[in-house]
């Protein structure tokens, strides 16, 4: 296989770092930009294991002027963009009487606004290419919305009718787009108490999480020459929940 530049967003979190590795393990000559925001000490940390195939980048993925910075150095150093994983995101639980402006609003624009403005930013070199695979990390909460999470399920929803459309509009031209929907993934970012954790468990008919890595491998899967065929679906890893 050869050597492709990936851009994962949210790539300081669990998921994100599962994917980076899932990659470089694909091909030690892989290019991972680990697109970061708030914090970077997992993305610096992978970045010093692999200096030479794995980077990050500054990226607010709300703003569409920080993607165009981003893109624009990824592509100063390669002239070619393969891969974008858009796995930035993140709630703020309420029951829709009392859940804030703020807080909708927060919600829909970093986890819908900002896979509308990655794949922007990226599809002029992906078309240009005649090439390229995009896939947008959703949430079970699309297909199976929670009592409050309005603001997080309407937002990865919306990525799930994103990805269907947009699929549509680039399949002629060598482009593929799908999403994965996760349930339970054994991150940090599942916050949860013993009892909250056993409650969950009861829910899913395999009786475990999911791990990150099982996670990563459908990315890698999707992203691959074998998958070009696969455009427009969201594959939910949930255990069987749904």
């Amino acid at each position: 296989m050869n050597p492709r530049v990936i851009l994962i967003t949210g790539a300081n979190g669990g998921l994100g770092q599962a994917i980076a590795r899932s990659f470089l393990q694909e091909s030690p000559d892989n290019q991972i930009w680990l697109g970061i925001h708030a914090r970077l000490d997992n993305a610096g940390k992978l970045a010093g294991e692999y200096p030479d195939h794995c980077r990050p980048i500054e990226l607010d993925v709300t703003r569409p002027d920080s993607w165009k910075a981003a893109v624009a150095e990824i592509l100063a150093r390669h002239k070619r963009l393969d891969v974008l994983v858009n796995n930035a995101g993140n709630h703020q639980d309420a029951l829709l009487a009392a859940m804030s402006l703020n807080s909708w609003q927060n919600i829909l624009a970093l986890n819908l606004d900002g896979v509308f403005h990655g794949c922007q930013a990226v599809l002029p070199t992906m078309i240009g290419q005649r090439h390229g695979r995009i896939i947008n990390i959703a949430s079970l909460s699309a297909l199976l919305a929670p009592a409050g999470q309005a603001n997080y399920a309407a937002a990865k929803a919306g990525v799930l009718a994103l990805t269907q459309s947009l699929a549509k509009e680039v399949a002629r031209i060598g482009i593929t787009v799908n999403a994965i929907c996760p349930g339970y993934v054994d991150t940090a970012a599942l916050a949860m108490n013993e009892m909250e954790r056993k409650q969950a468990l009861e829910k899913i008919p395999m009786r475990r999480f999911g791990q990150p890595c099982e996670v990563a491998a459908a990315v890698r899967f999707l992203a691959c020459g074998d998958a070009s065929y696969i455009t427009g679906s969201t594959l939910k890893i949930d255990g069987g929940i749904f």
